[in-house]
């Protein structure tokens, strides 16, 4: 894989699987831990069950996300071992997993020839102009700063609840925290996004949750941006009425319009979020990091596709990439937009704009991808779709148990010892 550019994170667990048997009453194995094949290379799966399993077992095997090409069977389980699949596979596909009894159930996927997957819908051949358009529109507004300073129980740092005035129909609004001695153009620049969601502790932004990124390396100038342009440090009555409210189901808003879509809004505020850290003094000029997961993850990715400055993502399980995966045999990434009952083609006059798996093209960052290959939310295909068609180097770390989240307790150790610890040690060097 390497003719492609990628550098593919491997990790093999099989030296866990001992104390994942003494946890797990069901155990899926396969002959390629990574979950990552070749077109011509066999699979094998075993199923392992320990004696507490004596009623029968569901056994589904999904390929491409996608019902219609879905087995299931229903066997007695005899012995402690059972071959669930053994073929030689054929890509660029996904394959998932799933095993289930009464009380107990295991999951794994795996993808082949990841590198080949392309995006579901045509590059628009305006989309460079459409978003530098809407950048001179952006910048043509004279930056208006409100900063309030916030009080932290950090001796070293300092926080501020920042709102600027932007082009969307919603003004930027998070928290900046930066050493408070830092000298002119000596600090690197990290944008940490939300996941989706309006009233949720995850999608919203506190000065405590920017802290652990604001100390990397030598310190940063670190920018906890809201997603949706709301206030900070409202009473939770704030935003349950948004969320029943104006933000109902905010990812549907104006899929049929370019100008209306919600989603140029959430983009606008980044690019404008990026131009105020690049205009303060600390910065070093060179680096900014890009994070976040889910929602986060796909603004992480617009991020560095929209913007030329950004020199990292660090995009886990991100959303907003390939939704026209669900026009070609495949799922699409979250929020499956051309699933929704609106109409078709001016869905396809205005996604592509806004799709990670266009917005990426030609990009130079690095990027820094987590991949579940059991994630309905936001597939694997999806994922790689859209990272593909960056230039710039690949990182990947694909994960065969993980769905949208670590579910499977056995496997959470495993998981913070070999993706989430290496992810934060890679923006720990690089930030130093």
């Amino acid at each position: 894989m390497k003719k492609y550019g990628y550098h593919l994170v491997t990790f093999l667990i099989c030296f866990y699987y001992c104390s994942i048997c003494l946890g797990q009453n069901i155990v899926l194995r396969q002959s390629n831990e990574s979950g990552v094949y070749k077109t011509g290379e066999k699979a094998r799966v075993t199923l392992f069950a320990s004696d507490a399993v004596k009623d029968s077992l569901s056994v589904k095997i999904i390929k491409n996300y996608n019902n219609s090409q879905t087995t299931l069977q229903k066997i007695k389980f005899q012995g402690d071992t059972l071959v669930v699949f053994d073929e030689v596979l054929k890509g660029p596909t996904t394959v998932i997993f799933d095993v289930r009894s009464r009380n107990d159930y295991a999951s794994i996927g795996l993808i082949v020839d990841p590198e080949k997957y392309t995006p579901g819908t045509t590059y628009p051949k305006d989309l460079k102009s459409y978003w530098k358009a809407q950048r001179k529109e952006l910048r043509a507004l004279p930056m208006q700063v409100k900063s309030t300073t916030v009080s932290i129980d950090e001796k070293d740092y300092q926080c501020f609840d920042v709102e600027i005035n932007c082009t969307g129909p919603k003004p930027v609004r998070g928290y900046l925290a930066k050493p408070i001695s830092a000298k002119p153009k000596s600090l690197p620049i990290v944008l940490n996004l939300h996941a989706a969601g309006v009233k949720g502790s995850w999608c919203r932004c506190e000065p405590w949750s920017i802290m652990p990124y604001a100390k990397m390396g030598n310190g940063t100038l670190c920018f906890d941006l809201n997603a949706h342009g709301m206030l900070n440090g409202q009473p939770e009555e704030y935003y349950a009425g948004l969320e029943v409210g104006e933000l109902k189901d905010y990812y549907q808003i104006g899929l049929e319009s370019k100008e209306d879509i919600y989603y140029r809004g959430m983009y606008l505020r980044i690019m404008r979020t990026l131009d105020y850290l690049c205009s303060l003094p600390e910065w070093d000029g060179k680096r900014i990091v890009v994070v976040g997961e889910s929602q986060g993850g796909g603004q992480a990715l617009a991020a560095a596709g929209l913007d030329e400055r950004v020199t990292v993502a660090v995009a886990t399980v991100p959303a907003m990439c390939d939704w026209g995966g669900s026009l070609v045999g495949r799922r699409g990434g979250w929020s499956q937009l051309f699933e929704l009952p609106y109409d078709k083609a001016k869905m396809l006059a205005t996604l592509p704009y806004f799709d990670t798996a266009h917005l990426l093209k030609g990009c130079k960052a690095t990027i820094v991808a987590e991949v579940g290959l059991i994630d309905f939310t936001c597939p694997s295909s999806s994922i790689y779709a859209a990272v593909n068609q960056s230039k710039g180097k690949k990182i990947f770390y694909p994960v065969p148990y993980r769905a949208h989240h670590v579910e499977q307790p056995s496997y959470q150790k495993i998981w913070e010892e070999t993706v989430y610890a290496p992810k934060i040690g890679f923006m720990n060097d690089y930030l130093k």
